[in-house]
């Protein structure tokens, strides 16, 4: 995993990157960053071990149906000013890799919201676009799937058979070159494992 490289070129697509030793400096970082808005996050694990739901929370009103689940909750976070989700994968070629089975967290990171935080762990962080593909859809999605009672062959033996179930969580793929127009995408990079 090359950070450097993988910061440079994130920059050169035109990212706003900010890298930080320890999840409590990101944390803090955002709490200068989010202040007396309304804030969206999408299904994002890492944001739920940086408990960034009850410290946000504070100074913001906060969509997130981890929290209240239901529709209205994911129609307000993507219609909040500010959105914050993770990464499956990252590219040291600076490409930002999602799946998701609803397709809240998708939206969410390509319409509607004025400000968008991607949040990460290192271990994200793929040499080059494959492995960020497998590393999408055979350790992120797979780990996902397994937080769900469903039998999607994934969660039973660990590796993507892009299967036609019809409790099938990896619906849609999103790859991010740059930022969307008339958005501005921060890319948080947290030198700790974090997320799935």
């Amino acid at each position: 995993m090359d950070l450097e490289k993988t910061v440079r070129n994130l920059k050169a697509r035109h990212f706003l990157v900010s890298c930080f030793a320890s999840g409590k400096e990101a944390v803090d970082y955002l709490k200068t960053q989010i202040n007396e808005t309304t804030v969206g996050i999408g299904g994002c694990k890492t944001a739920d071990q940086l408990g960034l739901y009850d410290v946000l929370s504070e100074n913001n009103q906060v969509f997130w149906h981890w929290r209240s689940p239901g529709m209205d909750t994911l129609k307000q976070a993507n219609a909040a000013d500010v959105y914050i989700t993770g990464a499956n994968a990252i590219s040291e070629d600076g490409e930002i890799l999602n799946i998701d089975g609803r397709g809240n967290r998708l939206a969410g990171q390509v319409f509607g919201n004025k400000r968008v935080f991607i949040i990460a762990g290192t271990n994200k962080i793929c040499p080059d676009f494959d492995a960020a593909l497998y590393r999408a859809r055979n350790v992120a999605a797979v780990e996902n799937g397994k937080r769900f009672e469903n039998q999607n062959p994934c969660r039973l033996d660990g590796k993507c058979h892009d299967c036609r179930s019809t409790e099938r969580i990896c619906n849609a793929l999103l790859v991010l070159w740059g930022p969307m127009m008339d958005m501005t995408t921060e890319i948080i990079l947290i030198d700790e494992e974090l997320g799935m």
